[in-house]
């Protein structure tokens, strides 16, 4: 008797572990989600800070030619989209042309009307593809595309993707500078050059003055070598 006694309290033992086993691994589940969207909420936090900080400090300012590359994930909408500046490289044009690809869906997927239309158009006519093309912006007065390179179509689609669905997160400028800084990689070496003449003489160095049409054909006269070769199709 004493036996079996001891075999029950066992038994009872073994089914009391077993019952309470995965209700721990539930918990220790829930608390990684919670734990996991936390991280996601700081970090989303933290980047629209950076991107606050970058407009109060009046956009980004490039100290030197050789930060005229951009690198690294783009604030917000990189890990969004699932592109990186690092993807527009010279020496691999497959990677390149899929990251044109994912931002230029949105060109076509995206319609904007009232007044994001009238930003994007405000934004927008202010740069231009004119390495590919001679067109005075990549799009015309109403908004409608005026350059059919691929470049042209990325540039387009993250304005609509950004103004679609980061209204307040960036403002103009920092639109107009994130379609610079693909432009730039786009395009490296004439970009290169470009920031070079544009700080002999004396002009600020950031994506608004690179890229946009306020200082088009500044560079016109200037030599590019090898490195001037354009990245992605045209």
């Amino acid at each position: 008797m004493i036996m079996e006694s001891h075999k029950h309290e066992e038994h009872k033992h073994a089914e009391h572990h077993v019952e309470h086993k995965p209700a721990g691994l539930k918990s220790n589940y829930r608390i990684y989600l919670i734990a996991a969207l936390v991280l996601l909420v700081l970090f989303n936090q933290w980047q629209i800070s950076s991107l606050n900080n970058l407009s109060q400090a009046g956009g980004t300012q490039l100290t030197a030619i050789s930060d005229v590359i951009p690198t690294g994930i783009p604030l917000v909408y990189g890990a969004e989209l699932g592109v990186s500046y690092d993807d527009i490289s010279p020496t691999d044009q497959n990677r390149a042309n899929n990251a044109i690809a994912k931002l230029s869906t949105y060109d076509k997927s995206i319609e904007l009307t009232g007044s994001d239309l009238q930003r994007y158009i405000k934004i927008v006519s202010e740069i231009s593809c004119e390495y590919c093309c001679g067109a005075k912006s990549i799009i015309t007065a109403n908004g409608q595309a005026a350059c059919g390179c691929a470049h042209s179509y990325s540039m387009r689609g993250l304005a609509k993707y950004l103004i679609k669905y980061h209204p307040t997160e960036f403002t103009d400028d920092q639109i107009l500078e994130e379609l610079g800084k693909w432009k730039t990689l786009y395009f490296p070496g004439i970009m290169a050059q470009k920031a070079a003449v544009l700080k002999e003489k004396g002009i600020e160095l950031n994506y608004i003055n690179l890229a946009s049409n306020k200082y088009r054909g500044i560079e016109k006269g200037v030599e590019v070598g090898s490195s001037g070769s354009m990245v992605g199709g045209c």
